[in-house]
C-alpha cells in the first residue's frame, strides 16, 4: 500500500475513537507508528510529542509532526486531514439527529460513559509518555506533586512548568 494512503487510513482509524483528543490516543498511536509500522523510533516519537506540547495550538499538532517526519509535507497534510475529516463528517451527521434523542436513556448512557473513557485514555497516554521519557523515581514523585498542586491550589501551570525546568536542571529527575 502506498505510504500516504497507509498514513491516512491508520490515522483515520485512530481518530474514530479519539475520546479525549489526540493526547488520549498516544499509546495506540505509539503502537501503530513505532511498534507496528516502524515509521519512527521511541525517541523521535517522544520528541515530536514534546514539541507539539510546547508549541501553541491544539494537541493534535503531534499528528501533523508525525506525518511530516514520516513523509514530509504531503505526510503532514495527509495525517492532519485523516485526523479531522472522517470524524467531522460522522459528527456532522450525528449531531443533525442527536437532539431527537434528548432525555433518552441511551443518550444519557453515552454521555455518562464517554467521560471516564476520556479520562482513562488521557491517563494511559500520560503513563506512556512518562515511560518513554525514562522517568525515574524522582520524576514519579514530581508528577504526583504536580497533580496534587493542580488539585489543591490555584497556581498557574506556568509556575509548575518553571518548577519542572528547575528540577530537571538540578538533575533531580
Amino acid at each position: 500500500m502506498p505510504l500516504l494512503l497507509d498514513l491516512f487510513l491508520q490515522f483515520a482509524l485512530l481518530f474514530c475513537v479519539a475520546f479525549g483528543g489526540a493526547s488520549a490516543l498516544l499509546p495506540e498511536m505509539h503502537r501503530v507508528v513505532v511498534e507496528q509500522k516502524h515509521w519512527l523510533d521511541d525517541a523521535t516519537f517522544t520528541h515530536l510529542y514534546a514539541i507539539a506540547q510546547a508549541a501553541p495550538g491544539p494537541n493534535g499538532l503531534v499528528v501533523t509532526l508525525i506525518g511530516w517526519e514520516v513523509a514530509g509535507l504531503p505526510g503532514a497534510l495527509v495525517t492532519t486531514l485523516a485526523m479531522s475529516l472522517p470524524m467531522s463528517i460522522v459528527i456532522y451527521l450525528l449531531m443533525r439527529h442527536w437532539h431527537r434523542f434528548a432525555g433518552h436513556p441511551v443518550q444519557q448512557a453515552v454521555q455518562l460513559g464517554v467521560a471516564p473513557l476520556a479520562v482513562g485514555l488521557v491517563a494511559a497516554a500520560a503513563f506512556m509518555i512518562g515511560q518513554a521519557a525514562g522517568l525515574a523515581w524522582g520524576g514519579g514523585v514530581f508528577v504526583l506533586g504536580v497533580v496534587l498542586a493542580q488539585l489543591r491550589t490555584t497556581w498557574h501551570p506556568l509556575w509548575l512548568i518553571a518548577m519542572g525546568a528547575l528540577v530537571g536542571a538540578l538533575g533531580w529527575v
